[in-house]
């Protein structure tokens, strides 16, 4: 066992420790209560109605007894599995529905010792038991939010809260159940109006969004958690832009997509990411047009342990393909996506993994003749700019040949679909890498021409948090307390989630009848430097004082902005309201196939010199871009 598992065992034995000191404290103060109680009711009441010579035996026994019931009737109803939970509804209930067993109990024993009791005895004392157990937990729980609220050590974090709704109630009542965290909610902002001026679980609802700023300067705030689960991408994006006015650390709670169980657990507040920021709403998929073409199908999935890859696993495998095909040449990533599948899916999962690189045609061969697959994803490829640009044949080797061998493949064994992984790098690419994924979609579409298979590109920009993008990079460099690099002030990009990427690229497959170049609506470019300062903010840092920008200049190959479409290829909409067609362009595939044939020669020859002029020859809009520094 290593360190980190012994030290989680140790925590989880003191946890569980603790909880049950606690219960124990708890059922004694139950049995204390209860027993006074009954003590109280019966001498004031029933004292006439007693026996003399045995009067305070029957007292005491009967309160006792009674008080015995009334605990086991509490655990019958699982009244201690949630000791240290606040005083809600529900254990209110389960209290009542005890106390009513209690009392029922209590008639029998009554009538067993023949005794005459008036009825109004049994409905007092009904409520007065009810009233000690349910004011031993109110009383709990308004003494520690009065210790939270007295806490003034400098490490307690003062939080405002977003939402005055039932996110931000649970939000408060897991901050109160978890004091370890250092966090006293002070203060709640909601829009509604009608709010303002009440208490949520004694938390004051203060004003509405606007007032954000002064609030925080006014309550001394240090963390805003937004909890508005289901608060749309641009209400949410104005809310967040305010909250990146002050120097709040900021949260979240998940979309209301993203909250299976209906409760927020402490564990899901996460920080405020740039996707948070996108202000566009989250693209949606035609399930239905999906699963007719990977429900029960063979699908192979080129690259499969990458960023995009292993989303496309992940996407797929829901929609219950007849067999899901894993192939990557690195062993690391496909085992993590192999071992998360089988975990998610167990038995209920065909997958086989394969380790196999496509640049070896022969392997290939061998695997597309085994497993036959009906649709192939072909997202292996070399995607770094700068380092392709030191090492260009390696990036001819994997991002061209490769996929002409899968592409040809895909034709031999009349695959049905061919959906190839294009970047906006290939519109008039600057660097060699844009240009030998412009090559790939040349390659695609002239075999289309001529095949069986439907053979389409997928063409989209940056995606948030794959691997070796720029947000992994600034949140490293802010944890390692900066600077944060900018290549150049006025550099921008198009960005998306890498679940809405690789829900495009299936649409995209499902919209295929061979030769079209899908392009997505990204909405607006972001300026890098404006996700750099945003992603400085959110950390509860100020830009230029904490965490300092420097730009570094722009890298081998890399232009200030990115395009999705050449002027000459023009642009068809789809019934996708996101997702748009780039119109073919003409292609020799005869000149095309012995330019191709003559670069595998120099690329064997290791001729680097003969490899630019011959690639401007293979994609005509390839223009090296000329640095800028600053």
């Amino acid at each position: 066992m290593n360190f980190e598992a012994k030290q989680e065992l140790i925590r989880s034995r003191v946890i569980l420790s603790t909880y049950r000191i606690r219960q124990i404290i708890l059922i004694t103060l139950d049995f204390i209560m209860i027993a006074l109680s009954n003590f109280i009711s019966i001498e004031t009441m029933l004292k006439d109605y007693l026996p003399y010579n045995n009067q305070y035996t029957i007292v005491y026994g009967v309160a006792i007894v009674y008080s015995l019931i009334g605990l086991c009737s509490i655990c019958y109803f699982n009244g201690y599995s949630s000791l240290w939970r606040y005083a809600e509804i529900d254990e209110v209930i389960i209290i009542a529905k005890a106390c009513i067993i209690n009392t029922i109990l209590l008639i029998g024993v009554v009538l067993f010792m023949k005794l005459s009791i008036p009825i109004y005895f049994y409905y007092i004392n009904y409520i007065m038991n009810v009233a000690v157990i349910c004011a031993i937990r109110i009383g709990y729980r308004y003494v520690r939010q009065f210790k939270l609220r007295k806490m003034t050590s400098s490490n307690v974090s003062r939080v405002l809260i977003i939402g005055g709704g039932s996110g931000g109630s649970m939000v408060i009542n897991e901050l109160y159940d978890n004091p370890q965290l250092n966090k006293v909610p002070v203060a709640v902002v909601d829009d509604d109006v009608n709010k303002i001026g009440r208490l949520m679980h004694g938390v004051p609802i203060l004003d509405t969004t606007h007032e954000i700023e002064s609030i925080v300067e006014k309550m001394k705030i240090d963390e805003i958690i937004f909890s508005i689960a289901s608060a749309n991408n641009e209400a949410k994006q104005k809310i967040l832009n305010r909250c990146n006015q002050t120097n709040c650390k900021v949260k979240t709670i998940p979309g209301i997509y993203e909250i299976i169980d209906g409760k927020v657990d402490i564990k899901k507040i996460r920080d405020v990411e740039i996707k948070d920021l996108l202000g566009r709403k989250p693209i949606e998929v035609d399930i239905n047009k999906i699963s007719n073409y990977i429900t029960d199908k063979v699908v192979l999935i080129t690259g499969g342990g990458g960023s995009i890859g292993s989303e496309l696993c992940r996407q797929i495998a829901s929609n219950n393909p007849k067999m899901l095909v894993l192939v990557d040449i690195y062993e690391n990533n496909a085992y993590e996506i192999e071992q998360e599948l089988l975990r998610t899916y167990k038995e209920n999962i065909n997958l086989k993994t394969i380790i196999a690189s496509i640049r070896d045609k022969n392997r290939m061969d061998k695997v597309f003749e085994q497993y036959k697959p009906d649709v192939v994803f072909h997202a292996a490829a070399h995607k770094h700019v700068p380092l392709m640009e030191v090492s260009p044949g390696e990036a001819i080797k994997n991002n061209i040949f490769g996929t002409k061998n899968i592409a040809e493949l895909a034709h031999k064994y009349e695959v049905s679909r061919f959906v190839l992984i294009s970047t906006d790098k290939a519109v008039n690419p600057t660097n060699i890498m844009g240009a030998t994924k412009r090559a790939t979609e040349m390659i695609i579409q002239t075999m289309n021409e001529s095949s069986k298979t439907e053979f389409v590109a997928v063409r989209f920009g940056n995606v948030l948090g794959s691997n070796g993008s720029v947000i992994p990079l600034f949140k490293k460099q802010i944890e390692e307390g900066g600077p944060i690099t900018v290549t150049h002030p006025e550099i921008i990009r198009y960005f998306m989630t890498i679940p809405e990427a690789v829900q495009l690229v299936i649409q995209a497959g499902a919209m295929a009848k061979g030769g079209e170049i899908f392009i997505l609506d990204m909405g607006q470019p972001v300026k890098i430097l404006d996700l750099a300062t945003n992603l400085i903010k959110l950390s509860g840092l100020e830009p230029g004082v904490d965490i300092k920008i420097n730009y570094s200049g722009l890298r081998p190959g890399e232009k200030l902005y990115e395009e999705l479409l050449m002027a000459e290829e023009g642009i068809l909409e789809t019934y996708h309201e996101k997702i748009f067609i780039g119109k073919p362009i003409d292609l020799d595939k005869e000149s095309l196939n012995l330019k191709l044939n003559k670069l595998k020669e120099i690329i064997k020859n290791e001729e680097t010199d003969l490899i630019e002029p011959l690639m401007k020859e293979i994609v005509p809009t390839y223009k090296k871009e000329v640095m800028m520094n600053v």
